[in-house]
Parts: structure tokens; sequence; C-alpha cells
């Protein structure tokens, strides 16, 4: 398989600013979604038996039973990393930022507005493919997106708790249904036959991390692994995108990395942006307001304005594979509601 990795993380620089880049081999370190239910109620169980057993005979484990997952205490990198992305989101909040209403009276935006951002986030690459975060430099590309349905499952780290847990697989199910409905396209959580792969963890859960994706695409290049292997802070979550040779035009895998150490609305935050820009949607824009597909750290959640993007992606009036030069008439024609010739 080819692939054609835009990489898009969030990062920040200089402790300030941000920017965004676009192995099951490791079973005893990370887990499929399916294995975690009722694993705090376990552990709870087995404490109360124990000491209302004190002094009895010890019994045999039912065969039965599932296994009772013991995670060890963060490494003090991991809880740095915690306490890191806990003051930072206090300080952008208190800045009125990562704002969650989508937008309001005081960010208004025309069709010219939304033509214009869509022009720049959907066919411009904000990273050169395949060359870590190194800036693109080069001109429009293609209109890309997905054909097939997309089917997202969830995996989590072995350190990653079970409030996590619970908390994620439920934003991501909830998310998934809202892409679809925005869309029109089959988007749903789906753990059977999944293309696009969520993977939620710690620093702790690293080398398992970069093994799973290695598994998952085998062919990924060695930039993006040391990426991977070794992100710095600024990098809290990232999506890769991988195309077919024979569909160039269209993704048949996506895999997004999230960090756990960071708090509820960051960790929803990156899983808003990821899963929008592993749909297509690929690089920001400095004018896309309200947005978060902008570094200013405004929206945390997705907009009514990114809604009115991803309409324009998956609109049946544009295919995959046209150019800018193609698709621009006919984007103006959709968003002023004047299907002229279409």
């Amino acid at each position: 398989m080819g692939l054609v990795i835009p990489l898009h993380p969030r990062f920040r620089q200089a402790e300030g600013r941000k920017a965004r880049v676009m192995n099951r081999g490791a079973r005893p370190t990370i887990r499929a979604l399916a294995c975690v239910g009722a694993l705090g109620a376990m552990v709870a169980l087995n404490a109360c038996t124990m000491f209302e057993r004190v002094g009895a005979k010890p019994q045999p484990r039912p065969a039965n039973l599932d296994p009772v997952i013991v995670r060890a205490d963060p490494s003090p990198e991991s809880e740095a990393l915690t306490r890191y992305y806990t003051r930072l989101q206090s300080h952008l909040l208190a800045q009125d930022l990562l704002r969650t209403g989508g937008g309001g009276v005081d960010t208004p935006y025309s069709p010219d507005d939304v033509a214009r951002n869509f022009e720049r986030i959907a066919f411009y690459n904000e990273y050169a493919r395949g060359a870590g975060l190194r800036a693109s430099n080069e001109g429009p590309d293609i209109l890309r997106r997905w054909e097939k349905p997309v089917r997202m499952s969830v995996e989590y780290g072995d350190t990653v708790t079970e409030e996590v847990r619970d908390t994620d697989t439920r934003v991501i199910r909830d998310y998934a249904a809202r892409l679809s409905r925005i869309t029109g396209h089959s988007i749903s959580l789906n753990e059977r036959n999944a293309n696009f792969h969520v993977i939620i963890s710690t620093e702790d859960d690293r080398d398992a991390i970069v093994e799973r994706v290695q598994e998952l695409a085998p062919g990924i290049g060695s930039a993006t692994v040391g990426i991977i292997r070794k992100p710095p802070r600024s990098i809290y979550c990232l999506v890769l995108t991988f195309i077919s040779p024979d569909t160039p035009a269209t993704y048949d895998k996506a895999i997004a990395l999230i960090r756990a150490e960071q708090p509820g609305l960051m960790r929803q935050s990156c899983i808003h942006e990821e899963l929008a820009q592993g749909l297509g949607l690929g690089n920001d824009s400095a004018t896309a307001r309200p947005s978060i597909f902008n570094d200013d750290e405004e929206f945390a959640l997705l907009t009514s304005h990114d809604e009115e993007l991803l309409r324009l992606l998956y609109h049946p009036t544009l295919k995959p594979g046209m150019s800018l030069n193609q698709a621009r008439p006919l984007i103006s024609r959709i968003l002023n509601g004047d299907p002229g010739q279409i």
C-alpha cells in the first residue's frame, strides 16, 4: 500500500503558540476497547472479598473470570505532562480561549469566507508528505476524502484510566454520529473492520504505541516514526492519513494519536479536530473563524463554520481528485444556492 502522510498534529511552540501537523503485536501493553468493561468493579469486588475472608483457606480463581488489570503508577515523565497540560488548559480558559459554543454573534461569516477558508483547508497541506514537521511549500493539491464507509475503533494504552476510557469512548461515539449527520457519509464507531484507528495513550505506553502504529501501517516512513516515538510535549495529538495507489484521491485508512495526560476539554478538542482533519480537512487557516482549523486556540470544539466546511467536502457535486480550479466555481454555486449547470 502507498501512503500519504500530511501530518496534522496539534502542537505549541515556545510554550505559547500552537500549530498542527497533519502491533496488535503489543498485546500485553495496549488493549482494544472491547476488553475494558467492568474492570473497576472487578477490582473493588476482589478487595472486599479479600478482607472478608482473612484467615480462610485461599480458593482457586474461577477459570471463567476476566483477568484483573493492575496498572502501575504513572512515571515522573507522565506525571509532569499531566501537570503541564492541566496548567495549559487553565491558562487558555482564563484568556477566554477553548470556547465550546460553536460561534455566535461575535463571529459572523459569509459564504465568501467559507469558500476562501475551504480552499485553504481542503486543498493545501500544512506539512510536506512523509517529511515529519517540515512545512509544505507546494501549491494546491487535489480534493481528497473518504468514499468507503468510515469505521472508527478506539484503543487505549494500558496505563489509561477507566474514567478516561469511559468518557472518551462516549465522546467519540457521539462525535462520529454527528460527523455522519453533517457529511451525509457513513461514519460510525465500529470495532469490526475498522479503518480509522483512534489511539489514546500516555507517555508510559510509548513503545507499545510505536509498535501498534507500525503494525497498522507497515510502510510508514522513518520521519513519522520518529515523531511518534519521541514527540515533544508541544505535540499533544496528531492524525495520519493514508491512500491506496489505486485510488490516490480517496483515503482508505487513518490513525489518530491523542495524549491521555491532557485534561478533559483538551482531549475532547483533540478528538474533534483530528477526526475532522482525518476526513479530509487537513490544513489550517489564520482567517478561519469561528473554527478549530486555526492556530489561535479560540475554539475547542467543532463550530457551525466547520460544519459548513465538512458539508462542502462531502457535497455530491464535488468529486475526489478535482483540482482547485475545477472545484472553485462549483463551491461558489453550492454556497450561494445557485445550482447553475450542476
